[in-house]
């Protein structure tokens, strides 16, 4: 009998001794009732509603007789709420003191610094060489030690795709600070009319490495009045010739940013199920669901409704994954015999600001990370379709043994199984493929109330959900139960899609969170990518590529979109705190 063979016996052996399962979908609702309640006001991550949700959770996970570990059930870890203006801001022209919030504001990637230059104004800060266009802010220009003014955004009559890339303002903050800016004033547009600044929270960690100070148009409009030029005529000269209009002013800026980031603590709920064999218990099966959403919603929130201020209930996203796997939880605390290996629930939080609770969770696990042989995602549950129904199953390629457990509950079911074998998704399974893991991960599908205040209760498709489950439930007491664990195998890709769009890519996996701003982290290398191929290891951090600064994720992609294909680059790496050069081939 083949290997494979075998384990489909093995498999279902363990089928036949399966207690029927029966998932409570009046426990169902109870759950998603209250963790989508308007009272926890979305479940934003660091807030009360946060707190709540995670304080249930845990209460469940023991009613249902799992055993909470780690520190009491909870996995604590700071995240970055909000970043608010200090009380040092300056902003001084020419000895005139302007006023915060009115006049000026920190951009929210500025870094805290004093400055006192001069001026150079750069017009749109490009410096474009690509299909028909030629455009160089900088070209007959000297910038360096100086304060760069810019305008926000592209010209009016900028069409071409190929302006987007280059009229973001992490791209013009880059390229002046490459040519020795000292710091970057951003004109904007938007506060035309008097209307007031405000610093909205991106969700972005690591600062720019200079000041960016946003100013009003009726600032920048008595800089060039001082200067004899006039603001909205360089703007049009600009959009009607496409050709740099840039100048060293006479005028003189004091200035100082002071950025505070408002961290806030908040918690992965942890608890275990032991496995009943003195030797496989030791193996480690993590089901898994994020908690948070998007609280109140709003500007850079993740809403697709960002003018709207309402509470983000998030029935389905992702109250209904967290009630499934509670009654997941309560199903295999009361099997007479457990599962051969023990299996630990988690839901996860910090999901919705980039996987944070499932990257801090394979960070630093409660168990040895070799020893976690499975991970079972499930995001999403509660939406699926009466016309029609589709379950999408993610990651069925990324153990050899997956189809085939699929395979054996596949049959009879109130919906059809839509299998994708890619390992990497946009849900906290991908921290654990990162890491060669098997991952399933469960999900009944997009809709239009995704993302919107209109994700209620109400609209759970509760038994589909039952149905669901009892099919994962199945799935999950296979892979707890068999002789030897899943063989991971690579699925696709493991990077971020950061790298979509690009025209190269150096094949790593960037630890976005974990960077800092001293240089890009690491989290992973691509098996026979560039970089590995160039001698990149997981735990390096990039400070330069071709001798040009990197600090964070977005000084990455800017410098990787100036590549091309079969380019050698030199790559600056630190490495246990050691300086190395690398030699990569795209």
């Amino acid at each position: 009998m083949s290997m494979k063979k075998s384990f489909i016996f093995l498999v279902a052996f363990f089928v036949t001794l399966l207690l029927k399962a029966q998932i409570s979908e009046n426990n169902l609702r109870v759950s998603i009732s209250y963790l989508a309640s308007d009272s926890l006001k979305g479940r934003k991550p660091g807030t009360v509603g946060d707190s709540l949700s995670a304080f249930y959770i845990r209460a469940k996970f023991k009613e249902y007789g799992a055993i909470p570990i780690l520190d009491h059930g909870f996995q604590r870890f700071p995240v970055i709420t909000d970043i608010i203006a200090g009380k040092n801001n300056i902003l001084k022209i020419n000895d005139k003191i302007l006023k915060i919030n009115e006049d000026f504001v920190p951009a929210p990637f500025s870094s805290n610094d004093t400055i006192e230059e001069n001026i150079a104004f750069v017009g749109y800060g490009y410096n474009i060489k690509q299909d028909t266009i030629t455009w160089n802010d900088y070209e007959s220009i000297d910038v360096n030690a100086k304060w760069v003014l810019l305008f926000d955004g592209k010209p009016e009559n900028a069409e071409k795709d190929v302006f987007n890339k280059y009229s973001k303002i992490r791209t013009k903050v880059l390229l002046a600070k490459d040519k020795g800016a000292k710091g970057i004033l951003i004109i904007s547009e938007k506060t035309g009319q008097n209307q007031p600044f405000k610093i909205t929270f991106d969700k972005t960690v690591s600062d720019a490495g200079v000041p960016v100070i946003y100013i009003s148009w009726q600032t920048a409009e008595k800089i060039m009045k001082e200067n004899k030029l006039n603001l909205s005529e360089l703007k049009a000269t600009l959009s009607k010739n496409m050709n740099p209009v840039s100048k060293v002013l006479k005028t003189s800026v004091y200035g100082v940013t002071d950025l505070v980031q408002i961290k806030s603590p908040t918690h992965n709920v942890v608890a275990m199920i032991e496995g009943s064999d003195s030797i496989l218990k030791n193996e480690y099966i993590v089901i898994g669901a994020h908690y948070d959403h998007l609280g109140m919603g709003g500007k850079d929130s993740g809403s697709r409704m960002p003018d709207t201020i309402a509470v983000h209930n998030g029935a389905d996203d992702n109250a209904s994954g967290v009630a499934g796997i509670l009654e997941l939880t309560r199903l295999f605390a009361e099997l007479p015999t457990k599962p051969k290996r023990t299996l630990i629930f988690v839901a996860f939080s910090g999901e919705e600001m980039g996987l944070l609770g499932s990257k801090q969770f394979v960070k630093e696990p409660p168990v040895p990370l070799k020893a976690i042989k499975a991970m079972f995602n499930f995001d999403m549950l509660g939406r699926m379709k009466n016309e029609n129904p589709k379950l999408s199953v993610g990651g069925t390629g990324t153990s050899i043994e997956t189809d085939s457990i699929i395979k054996l509950f596949d049959i009879n079911l109130p919906f059809t199984v839509s299998k994708s074998p890619e390992g990497y998704g946009p849900s906290d399974h991908a921290s654990f493929y990162k890491n060669d893991i098997p991952v399933f991960f469960f999900c009944s599908g997009l809709h239009e109330d995704y993302h919107t205040p209109f994700d209620d209760v109400e609209k759970i498709n509760f038994p589909q959900e039952v149905n669901l489950l009892e099919f994962s439930y199945k799935i999950i007491n296979a892979v707890a139960n068999t002789t030897k664990p899943l063989t991971f195998k690579e699925a696709g890709s493991k990077e971020e899609s950061t790298s979509r769009g690009y025209k190269v890519s150096m094949g790593i996996i960037p630890d976005i969170v974990g960077s800092g701003d001293k240089g890009l982290a690491v989290d992973g290398v691509k098996k026979g990518s560039p970089a590995e191929a160039g001698g990149l290891k997981k735990g390096d951090i990039i400070t330069a590529i071709n001798g040009l600064q990197v600090t964070n994720i977005y000084d990455y992609m800017t410098r990787l979109n100036t590549l091309k294909a079969g380019q050698i680059i030199d790559v600056e790496v630190l490495r246990e705190g050691n300086k190395e050069i690398l030699k990569v081939k795209l």
